[in-house]
């Protein structure tokens, strides 16, 4: 027991970069951005497992570390309860005035059958009982109650177990997507089609469920002072042999705590944000318009973005590919820009006057060097060593051209908004389910359930004596043992002796009787 506290102890520690570093199977824009603002220490984080802390080697040791040691507690401790539950309770002991508490009394009648009627009181009160008979003659009921504590104990710990198999099986068999999505797109259930994939130890992209699901609309709603009040999805889906069809035929209105439910998979809305429309016409008069995400920077959606366009300012007439042409553009979105000062803070997240600050770079982007690169800012690397030059800077609000030296135009046309949603399928999602709802029924009852023991030894002179003990919260069972130690004595008092002239009930505690 010892060592599976030791080792629980570990696991909750060892979740806890889980919970401070972004992971990847939840958000992997999140750690690209954690990256970028901590170029040194991410890398080594990351050769941690910090940022895939519950599929890290180190956490899965403790966990099945912490799996044998409560198998091992475990089995013996079920073995001796199965034998206490079949086992019948001890005999009475000789002096019961020597107990925790006791009583005693006058009876009438002979004391088998003020016995039959002890036990027939005790049963009614669901205590297990047994009848002896003394070598004196006397007769003697032993009484325990309170099994259920352990049994509830047990069932915790089996639960717990439970819970272990259903996330490991989550594990090794689930998985688990992000992918972002911008008003009017869709995405389908492939690998490919996932900003982020995590699949389980044992789990193969063949088991994946054929859906896909386009995003319609985004609505989000915000208090006065712009706290989030509520946020919705509008999306179209549909799935099975016609999915990749990208023809959705249904519609859900997609909100947090309310996922999509899906054959074999649901779909969680995690996250949202702006896209503005921008639009570039090239010195060639090649149009480029598209809606890059800008990620959310603080509670008030100021976004962070970049435009990159590796095809702009090439000669279609040429078939060379010039790189020092390429154009990228880096800033900011502000959903509700300042009335005066810098426009580099929103003052609200409702989209009410959005602009954007951005800055312009001309050279090469990098893009050609077949190097992965984030798709929500530009390399740093090229801009240090001059390969991109800036070109200037401009704050656009919707309708805004800007004009740059070489007469090239960039327009901020619109505004979209964006989902983030967490794709996945648990198989043990119902196993840790109900292994939860075991372990609080089981930690309830052990907490409130108390285990005692009662004797009663009618004596062949009438007298009766009444002791018992409790192995846990004495002081509750006193008042208990006393009500039911004065209804036992009072009922087995002689019928023709008056109330006030019978004798009365001692009750002590402590061994005074």
């Amino acid at each position: 027991m010892r060592t599976a506290l030791v080792l629980l102890f570990l696991l909750a520690l060892a979740a806890v970069p889980g919970s401070t570093f972004p992971q990847r199977a939840l958000n992997q824009a999140k750690v690209e951005r954690y990256f970028v603002d901590h170029p040194t220490l991410a890398p080594f984080l990351d050769k941690l497992s910090a940022f895939d802390v519950f599929a890290s080697p180190w956490f899965a040791a403790i966990y099945l570390l912490l799996f044998v040691s409560l198998v091992g507690c475990l089995v013996p401790r079920i073995r001796v309860h199965s034998r206490a539950l079949i086992r019948r309770p001890p005999a009475a002991p000789r002096n019961l005035d020597r107990l925790p508490v006791s009583a005693s009394g006058q009876t009438g009648g002979e004391p088998a059958a003020v016995a039959t009627a002890v036990r027939r009181t005790l049963t009614r009160n669901r205590w297990r009982t047994v009848v002896r008979t003394e070598p004196t003659g006397a007769v003697t009921v032993s009484a325990e109650k309170g099994y259920l504590r352990e049994t509830g104990n047990l069932a915790f710990h089996v639960a717990l177990v439970a819970l272990l198999v259903g996330v490991a099986s989550g594990s090794l068999w689930g998985w688990k997507a992000s992918v972002l999505v911008v008003e009017g797109n869709a995405f389908c259930d492939t690998v490919q089609a996932y900003d982020s994939f995590t699949p389980g130890t044992r789990m193969r992209d063949a088991a994946l469920p054929s859906f896909c699901v386009q995003l319609d609309d985004f609505q989000g709603t915000y208090q006065a002072n712009g706290q989030p009040e509520d946020f919705l999805a509008k999306v179209e889906y549909v799935q099975g042999n016609q999915a990749y069809s990208q023809n959705p035929d249904e519609k859900y209105d997609l909100k947090v705590n309310h996922p999509l439910r899906l054959d074999g998979a649901n779909v969680y809305l995690i996250n949202h944000g702006y896209a503005p429309v921008l639009r570039y016409t090239d010195k060639y008069g090649t149009v480029f318009e598209e809606s890059p995400a800008f990620l959310p920077q603080d509670s008030q959606l100021t976004s962070e973005g970049a435009f990159v366009l590796p095809d702009a300012n090439q000669d279609p007439k040429s078939a060379s590919r010039a790189r020092n042409v390429q154009m990228a553009f880096t800033g900011f979105f502000l959903p509700t820009a300042p009335a005066s000062g810098p426009p580099i803070q929103s003052v609200s997240p409702k989209l009410e006057d959005p602009a954007v600050t951005l800055v312009g770079y001309r050279g090469d982007t990098g893009l050609d060097s077949g190097i992965p690169r984030s798709v929500y800012s530009i390399d740093q690397n090229q801009v240090d060593s001059g390969a991109l030059k800036s070109v200037g800077s401009k704050k656009l609000s919707v309708g805004e051209t800007w004009t740059l030296d070489d007469g090239t135009k960039l327009q901020f046309v619109g505004v979209k908004e964006f989902m983030t949603v967490q794709v996945g399928h648990d198989p043990g999602e119902k196993i840790v389910l109900v292994a939860a709802v075991f372990m609080l029924l089981g930690l309830i009852t052990s907490l409130t359930v108390r285990r005692r023991r009662l004797f009663v030894r009618i004596s062949p002179d009438g007298r009766m004596a009444v002791g018992g003990l409790a192995r846990t919260d004495p002081d509750r069972f006193a008042s208990e043992f006393d009500a039911l130690s004065q209804r036992l004595v009072a009922a087995q008092s002689p019928p023709d002796v008056p109330a006030d002239t019978k004798e009365s009930v001692a009750v002590g505690k402590e061994g005074s009787s």
